[in-house]
Parts: C-alpha cells; sequence; structure tokens
C-alpha cells in the first residue's frame, strides 16, 4: 500500500477544496484524510500509486473555481501505520499561517436560483452564498479561515444549515458564512431620523424608495453605498449636493447586461468582466439612452457593474433602470462599514438606511477596470481581486520579510513573504487621517493573517509621505529602503509580467503627476533604463514650474500660464497672441503673481510632471481652468473632448522637440516650444477645441514612441515598459502603443495592477528584493535576528 502526505498551498481555504479533495479521493479508490491548516491543505493518501498520482493531477485539474494553487509539495509516508477504511475530512488545526484568503466573489448562478425560487428556503435571503461565492476577505478576523474566526461567528448556524454544513457532498460544505432566513444576519429599513420601518420585506421596500427618487444608504459586502435612482435628474443631483462630490463621476449598477446596453456599448470582453466573479465597475462608452449630466460630468465613458451580493439582485428585479450605487462617505473619505457610524455620518445624505448585523470586519471599495488595446486593465484594485497574491519572477524564491508601503495617493501596501507577493486592497489617500487609521488596521490584519513581521521596509523617497514616516515609527528594527518613485512603477509592471530578476535591463517610459527625483527635484515624464535593482534615467520632459507647488496640482490655469512662460517668455504671449480669448482670460489672472514667484524661486518648484502638461493644453480649450475637484479631471475632460477626432487627426499631431544636452552625458530633453505654437496658431484659426484635443494626444504619443524606441534600440533594452497614471488615458496609451510596435519593439504595460499609484507597492517590494540579493544581504528573519544581536547597525536610514 502507498501513503503520500500531499501539501496544497494556495487560496484553498473557504473555497470548498476539501470537499473536493474527499470527491475525488473517494472517485480514485484512496482513503485517508483531509483538513485546513495555517500552511493551506494537508491531504495523507492511502492508496495504489497509480491512485494517488492520479489524485495529485486531478487536484489541479479539477479545483473548484475560486480556488488558486500556487504549490503541490508531495512526499512518501515511511511509516504510514495502518491504511483507514475510508477517506474522511477532519477539523481544521491552527499553526503559523501560510496559505491565503481568498477575494469575494459573487453570487454564483446556484444560489441565484435558491433566492428565486418559491418553493426553496433561501427564498428572497440577502445573504445566501455557497463555497463558490460570498464573502471573504471582508469577513474574515484570522486564519485558518474558520467561522469561529469571522463576523458570522455570532450567528449559530440551525440543524438545516448545520446539516448542509457538515455534509462534504453539498456544496455548503464549510461554507463559513453559511446561513438561512432562520439562523442568519437580518435586514431592515431605517427613516434618517433612526425609525425603524416596519416591512415584511425590507429589500422591497428600499426599491420602492429608490422609484420614489429617495437616497437609500445600503450596506454592502464590503462596506456602505449610497443609491438613487440613476435616471432620476434632481435624485442625483441632492446625492451629488449632500455627499459633496461635485464632478468625480458615480458608478451605476444594472440588474443584467441588456439593461447596461441601453446606455453604453458593451463588448465581449467586456461583458466577460461585469460577469466575472469579482464583479468589478467596467468604464465603458456611453451610448444609447442619455443618462443625467450629473452621473458622469464631462466624460463620455460610464462605469457598469452588475449585482454582486443577493440583496443587490433582489433590488434591482425591482428597478427596470439602473441605480447610481457609489461609496457611502462624504467625498474622499473612506467607505463608512459600521451602522452607528452610517447613522451618523450618511443620515445627513440619505434618507433611508437599509441596514443588518453581519459586521463587515474589513472595508472593501468596488475595483473599477477598462478594456484598453484590447486587454482588461485595472484602475482600482480592491473587492473581488485583493488579497489574490501575485507570484513573484524567477530570482525571487526567497524574497521574504519585505513591507512595502505604497504612494500617498490611491495607497496599497505590499508584504512579501517566502517568495510570495500580497497587494492589499486599495485604501485611498493618505492625506486622510480616516484613510491612514485603516492603512494601519490592514496591515495589522495582513500580519495576522500571514503571520508576517517586516525585516525591511520599502518606502517611496518622498520624506513627506505619511506611509513612509509611519513605517518608520511602527517598526523602528526594520532595514529601510528608499524606493524612486518611477523606478517602483516600472519594476512593478515586470514582476507582473514574469520578468526574471537577472533578466537584462528595459527602456521604461513612466509618465504621471510627480515623484521624488534623485536629488529631490520633482519628475514626472521620465525615459528610465532600468532593472529591478537599478535605474538610469536616460531622457525626460522638460521642466516647467509648478507655481504654488501644490496648487498647481489644483488649479489648471497655472499651469498653463508656466508652460507659456516658459516657451516664450510671458510678456511675448501677452503681446504676440492678445487677441487669443483664452490668453485674454489667463492674463486676467494674478500673473504678475506668479512672475514674481518663479523670479524669486518661491514655492514654484520645477517638475518635468506629464500630468500638469495635460492640465495645462485643458486650461487653455477652457476645461476645468480654475480648479479641479478631483484628480485628473481636467485631463479626462481632455482625453473624452479629444475621442470622436482622434481617427481623422493623425496627419496634423503636433509637433515637439528632443533636445540634446550640452554635453554627452546629459540626457535627451523632450520640450514644447514648438507644440505650444502650433496650439496657439490652431486657437488663432478658430480649430474646435476638439481638434487641437485630439492633434495634441497625437503629437505627444508619436513624440514619446519615437524617443523611446530610438532609446532602447541605442541601449539594447529588449522591451518598453509603460506606465504611470497619464497612461491610463486610452486616447494616449493605444497612440504609443501602436507607434512602438510599428518600430517592432516589445511593449510591457500593467493589466492585473493599476498603472497610477494602486501598483507602487508591488513594485517597492521588488526593488527592495533585488537590491538585498544584489548586496548579499538576508532576508526576513534571518535579516531580522542579525539586526536585533548588532546593536551598531544603524536603524531606519533610508539606503538610496
Amino acid at each position: 500500500m502507498h501513503a503520500e502526505e500531499i501539501r496544497v498551498q494556495g487560496t484553498v481555504q473557504g473555497v470548498g477544496f476539501r470537499p473536493t479533495v474527499w470527491r475525488l479521493a473517494r472517485e480514485c479508490g484512496i482513503t485517508g484524510h483531509v483538513l485546513n491548516d495555517a500552511g493551506g491543505v494537508l491531504i495523507e493518501a492511502w492508496g495504489q500509486s497509480a491512485a494517488v498520482e492520479t489524485l495529485a493531477r486531478r487536484l489541479s485539474d479539477e479545483s473548484p473555481p475560486l480556488a488558486r494553487i500556487d504549490a503541490i509539495e508531495r512526499r512518501i509516508l515511511e511509516a504510514p501505520g495502518q491504511a483507514p477504511d475510508a477517506f474522511t475530512i477532519v477539523a481544521s488545526v491552527d499553526g503559523k499561517a501560510d496559505t491565503h484568503v481568498a477575494a469575494d466573489a459573487a453570487t454564483c448562478p446556484e444560489c441565484l436560483e435558491d433566492i428565486r425560487d418559491p418553493d426553496n428556503r433561501r427564498y428572497r435571503y440577502p445573504f445566501t452564498n455557497c463555497t463558490h461565492c460570498g464573502p471573504r476577505l471582508s469577513i474574515v478576523r484570522a486564519v485558518p479561515y474558520d467561522r469561529a474566526n469571522t463576523s458570522m461567528a455570532s450567528f449559530p448556524m440551525c440543524p438545516d444549515c448545520q446539516a448542509e454544513y457538515d455534509d462534504p457532498a453539498d456544496r455548503r460544505f464549510h461554507a463559513q458564512p453559511n446561513a438561512c432566513p432562520s439562523c442568519g444576519p437580518k435586514v431592515w429599513l431605517e427613516a434618517a431620523d433612526g425609525a425603524k420601518l416596519a416591512h415584511s420585506d425590507a429589500v422591497s421596500a428600499a426599491a420602492h424608495m429608490l422609484r420614489e427618487g429617495r437616497i437609500v444608504a445600503i450596506k454592502g459586502i464590503g462596506g456602505f453605498h449610497l443609491a438613487c435612482d440613476a435616471t432620476n435628474t434632481e435624485a442625483v443631483a441632492r446625492l451629488r449636493r449632500r455627499k459633496r462630490r461635485y464632478t468625480k463621476a458615480l458608478a451605476l449598477m444594472a440588474q443584467d447586461i441588456a439593461t447596461v446596453r441601453r446606455y453604453a456599448n458593451v463588448s465581449a470582453a467586456e461583458a466577460e468582466l461585469l460577469e466575472n466573479p469579482a464583479a468589478p465597475i467596467v468604464v465603458l462608452d456611453a451610448a444609447g439612452r442619455s443618462l443625467p449630466e450629473d452621473v458622469a460630468p464631462g466624460q463620455d465613458t460610464l462605469g457598469f457593474m452588475l449585482p454582486y451580493t443577493p440583496l443587490h439582485h433582489l433590488l434591482l428585479d425591482e428597478l427596470e433602470e439602473p441605480i447610481v450605487l457609489t461609496s457611502g462617505n462624504l467625498s474622499d473619505e473612506p467607505q463608512v462599514i459600521d451602522n452607528d457610524e452610517a447613522r451618523r455620518r450618511l443620515g445627513e445624505i440619505a434618507d433611508y438606511l437599509l441596514l443588518n448585523d453581519r459586521d463587515i470586519e474589513n472595508r472593501l471599495d468596488d475595483s473599477v477596470v477598462q478594456v484598453v488595446h484590447g486587454e482588461a486593465r485595472l484602475l482600482r484594485r480592491a473587492r473581488g481581486y485583493a488579497p489574490e497574491p501575485v507570484s513573484l519572477p524567477s530570482g525571487f524564491e526567497d524574497a521574504d520579510g519585505i513591507l512595502a508601503m505604497g504612494g500617498e495617493l490611491k495607497n496599497t501596501f505590499c508584504i512579501v513573504s517566502k517568495g510570495r507577493a500580497i497587494v492589499s486592497q486599495h485604501m485611498g489617500d493618505m492625506e486622510y487621517a480616516a484613510a491612514q487609521l485603516d492603512a494601519e488596521q490592514n496591515r495589522s490584519l495582513y500580519s495576522r493573517l500571514y503571520d508576517f513581521e517586516p525585516a525591511t521596509i520599502a518606502m517611496d523617497r518622498h520624506p513627506d509621505y505619511v506611509p513612509g514616516q509611519r513605517a518608520r515609527a511602527l517598526h523602528p528594527e526594520a532595514d529601510v529602503i528608499g524606493v524612486q518613485h518611477h523606478h517602483a512603477h516600472l519594476a512593478a509592471c515586470l514582476v507582473e509580467h514574469g520578468v526574471a530578476r537577472d533578466a537584462g535591463p528595459v527602456l521604461g517610459v513612466i509618465l504621471d503627476g510627480l515623484g521624488f527625483g534623485d536629488r529631490g527635484e520633482l519628475w514626472g515624464g521620465e525615459f528610465l533604463l532600468a532593472d529591478y535593482a537599478s535605474y538610469e534615467r536616460v531622457a525626460h520632459f522638460l521642466p516647467v514650474p509648478l507655481p504654488g507647488g501644490d496648487r498647481a496640482m489644483r488649479e489648471p490655469w497655472r499651469n498653463a500660464w508656466a508652460h507659456l512662460d516658459t516657451a516664450f517668455g510671458w510678456d511675448a504671449v501677452a503681446a504676440d497672441w492678445a487677441d487669443l480669448e483664452a490668453v485674454r482670460w489667463l492674463g486676467e489672472q494674478p500673473v504678475d503673481t506668479l512672475a514674481t514667484m518663479r523670479a524669486r524661486s518661491l514655492n514654484c518648484p520645477d517638475a518635468s510632471s506629464a500630468g500638469r502638461l495635460f492640465d495645462a493644453l485643458a486650461a487653455l480649450l477652457g476645461l476645468n481652468q480654475k480648479r479641479m475637484s478631483h484628480e485628473a479631471e481636467a485631463a479626462m475632460a481632455l482625453e473624452a473632448l479629444a475621442r470622436p477626432y482622434m481617427q481623422h487627426e493623425r496627419a496634423h499631431a503636433y509637433p515637439v522637440a528632443v533636445s540634446v544636452g550640452d554635453s554627452d552625458l546629459d540626457p535627451p530633453v523632450m520640450s514644447w516650444r514648438p507644440l505650444w505654437e502650433a496650439v496657439l496658431g490652431d486657437l488663432r484659426n478658430r480649430h474646435e477645441a476638439a481638434s487641437i484635443a485630439a492633434r495634441f494626444h497625437w503629437g505627444l504619443g508619436l513624440a514619446v514612441s519615437e524617443l523611446a524606441a530610438r532609446l532602447a534600440r541605442d541601449h539594447g533594452a529588449a522591451s518598453v515598459v509603460l506606465s504611470g497614471g497619464v497612461f491610463q488615458n486610452r486616447e494616449l496609451f493605444d497612440v504609443t502603443v501602436r507607434a512602438l510596435e510599428d518600430h517592432g519593439v516589445r511593449v510591457l504595460a500593467p493589466g492585473r495592477l493599476p498603472a497610477n499609484d494602486g501598483g507602487l507597492a508591488l513594485g517597492q517590494a521588488a526593488v527592495a528584493a533585488a537590491q538585498l540579493r544584489a548586496q548579499a544581504r538576508p532576508y526576513g528573519c534571518t535579516a531580522l535576528r542579525a539586526r536585533r544581536g548588532a546593536a551598531a547597525v544603524p536603524r531606519g536610514q533610508a539606503n538610496d
């Protein structure tokens, strides 16, 4: 008799893996047992050698829908004892955590049938789930992923649910959130004044309120949402006003894809994303029926998602039109997750609150994705995707003990443990105290889930960024490695595409708002020759002042003045182009103050920012001239303006200058005087603003691709990486990629992680791991033990 121990690692708890093993083992004629422990799933199998071999193969081929296997390790049991009579599932055991927690998953078809079947005991029950769907990360407190370690611990199962839970042949076997109307969480409707409303069906009552034009706060799977009828102009405007979200697009939910198609184009790839278990918001081109302008002001796209919980399905089943379903918060604050907090903070926004008594342990925003150049690309990675691990490429197998803190905006963090990277969910902008607290709570959670202690902190070089400051305070024993912002963007893309640690350099084009440079400069339009461990700045955009510092990132007119002043001198612009309305308007602003600031170098730092270039043109075209209410608002409006004209304007692409430095050591600089001459000329000739916007996109994309292709060829780089938030502009990305491909260049771009700062943490972690290996320094616990035993080792110093 052959006996083996089989260890399965990956996302294998809470996804129906043990009953799958039980079924396969019985079909293969194998006896033994399977259990969950902190390392994943452990199997002891007795049977014929060929049968055990078949079982191991079928584990990979027939794993459950939500499972992800990272490794299967096998070893012969040398003294196995007598073979058991049957194959059984035994209780979980505790130990050092070394497994993955699954992401929350949308309602599966079988559970959807249950809630719509009047003869089913879960008919219209909003918390129906099984091992193939339902909450995971949002309710977990610790591993192993058992009911006692989730927010379902306070809901003892009734005999019927317990029987399902105990039956390996049932799809609810060990489904930790398993419940029914008799024993599970309850839902109710309250008025904003706290009065609990008597309704036999609270969800149906909430649907009625939405049809009546009311705003309803809905407790979802990872946080509260604010909902209203998306076709009701007054309701949408009232929601914006109360939420203080003045222009940023609002997310939408529709009953099904057929409903979505009334308002937007949906390709096959986009339909697949909408129906994916992750159930993200999918950014679609608006088409067909019009929704109120306040849904997505100045945009030609709409962000739609489909129902992903039983509650959402029951609600939307009663509504023929889509609803707005936006984060339950005041603008820019973290999403509310607690009932009492919702009453306090959302009671002045919502007319009614649809509440339940199941706690949300971990906040999860909705993920956002768009299809660009034929591929799905995440813009925000949260519910449905986090905390799915990211496989590290060859050369990182022993990387361990690294905590990467991410950026100041769109913050995520990343832990590297035993050769794998786990990137947190999106947590927002760290300038807000509530977001900082959320980040600290999540880092504590991930430390518990993965039994993780950092030996090395990887952080952005900017000295004022909150994540880095908190890391130094909370982990004084950890070594600190400062990672250049744009290098981190590039490295994250290399990880995603499986580029080995010892592969040759690539040419990275990283376009974003700004990041700290080598000597404290502000970078944002960068061409880097780089691998994981190091980089060289081989070209960049022309540095242009940011008059007012941070204010220039919110007020586009400042950038318009700075670019024109840099290109020609403001006095010459005011004299030579005084007939232009845009120049006259700009001259009515306090430009003399900006000139004084620049002359005296007062709060007017230079920046090679790509984002501010877009803001400058947007302001000249009358888009968001005075102020933006959210990041990239002007650039997004510029993209939407350009889109209908893109196919006609390539021949009129604006020229861009590339100058060579004073010495061979100075990198080429991409500068903008000829572009601005062309823009001002087209304004004088009364060309349409949309035509000017399209010519700008073509000119920038072709110039960037031309320079990148030449640099890659000159330096022998195998690929060109395109990353940074500016490349979330579909038109710029498409022009650049197609032009590079015409040059015969292989292009790598982010998809599974955002190109914006939401992907920084993964890149920081990879750079730190590569630098530690290049310096032959130990990882993880080995490094911590060495450091604790050597008092002379300096603590908390940035190793740049």
